[in-house]
């Protein structure tokens, strides 16, 4: 796991944990480590189960109510999730301050950093020791002006919006990250793994592991590690060949390398890289590639405004009427109707 430098435990439990599995009866002091869940409107259910079942988990393990926590909204105004599911309203500022702020947001940010709401989000971070950003909320955090001179990430297809539009702001693409008092996920995933952390550096890597047990969670990346647009966990263990092969062409979107050249870099003959494909992946080096660029153009095409003609440059097609044919061949219609529709 990461070694960024999560604040130890303070008015939490004293000393360590020592047990290997479920109760192991950590001594509680008068103050439970208290995280708020600052829940933003389309944001998603499982970054805040993300958040919060590793603090569930994690008193279930110690025997002891080591965290209690919250669920805040911004407003008096009740937050629909993209499920569809709504939270009832609990505004924030009528909450008592908690030790962990953590945001989680999702879609629209833009329309929900209205100039009354940056002032009520930066009175909720000014007052939090420790502020916590899922997904979207690196953008929520860069809109309230609190980035400036800070190392952020955010969630994968957002990471070129943030950095085009704060620059003052180090964008990186790691899981997670801490800047000062500020961390920032990719995601749902990488939440879970720096609430691991935060477990571990509060209590113990015994505990941390009996809450990854509790869930069956297997943690191969540290928060330091790239998001990655493909699932490359796995391979990397059964086949490390075709997991550095795939990294080399989220590397290479913008700029395709011939299948002989990933071949070179991965210390293998082309043959033996296309019947490693073949038998991990059931398809072939080159297909793999196009596929990829495919699916970051159809991001681009459905949640940027990119124009098409940079979109086609970007994900390696040599002209507009090229990119067309591939991606109305791959998902059935043209991305100029797909961005009308």
């Amino acid at each position: 796991m990461n070694t960024a430098k999560i604040p130890p435990q303070q008015n939490g439990i004293t000393g360590q944990s020592t047990g290997q599995s479920t109760g192991q009866n950590l001594r509680p002091s008068l103050r439970p480590f208290h995280t708020r869940a600052l829940v933003m409107p389309h944001s998603n259910m499982l970054c805040l189960a993300a958040v919060l079942d590793p603090l569930r988990a994690a008193n279930r393990a110690a025997g002891a109510e080591v965290y209690t926590w919250d669920i805040a909204t911004l407003t008096d105004a009740p937050v629909r999730l993209t499920t569809g599911v709504d939270l009832p309203a609990n505004p924030a500022s009528a909450l008592p301050p908690a030790q962990m702020l953590a945001i989680i947001a999702g879609f629209d940010i833009a329309a929900q950093t209205t100039p009354d709401n940056r002032r009520r989000l930066q009175a909720a971070i000014h007052q939090t020791p420790l502020v916590c950003a899922i997904d979207g909320g690196g953008e929520i955090l860069a809109r309230c002006g609190v980035l400036h001179g800070h190392r952020a990430t955010t969630h994968w297809e957002d990471l070129e919006k943030l950095e085009r539009d704060f620059p003052e702001t180090e964008v990186v693409r790691d899981r997670f990250v801490q800047s000062g008092k500020f961390i920032t996920t990719g995601g749902a995933s990488p939440c879970i793994d720096m609430m691991l952390h935060l477990i571990q550096t509060h209590h113990g890597r015994s505990l941390a592991e009996s809450v990854m047990r509790t869930f069956l969670y297997d943690p191969v990346h540290a928060g330091s590690d790239p998001q990655s647009l493909v699932s490359v966990s796995r391979l990397k263990r059964r086949s490390p060949p075709v997991a550095r092969a795939l990294q080399l062409m989220e590397q290479h979107i913008e700029d395709p390398i011939h299948t002989a050249a990933i071949a070179r870099h991965c210390g293998l003959s082309v043959r033996r890289l296309e019947m490693l494909f073949a038998s991990e992946l059931g398809t072939s080096p080159g297909k793999t590639f196009r596929a990829l660029r495919l699916a970051e153009s159809h991001r681009m095409v459905i949640d940027t405004r990119t124009p098409l003609q940079d979109i086609a440059v970007r994900c390696g097609f040599n002209s507009l009427a090229a990119f067309s044919r591939a991606f109305k061949e791959t998902f059935g219609v043209a991305p100029s109707g797909l961005r009308t529709a």
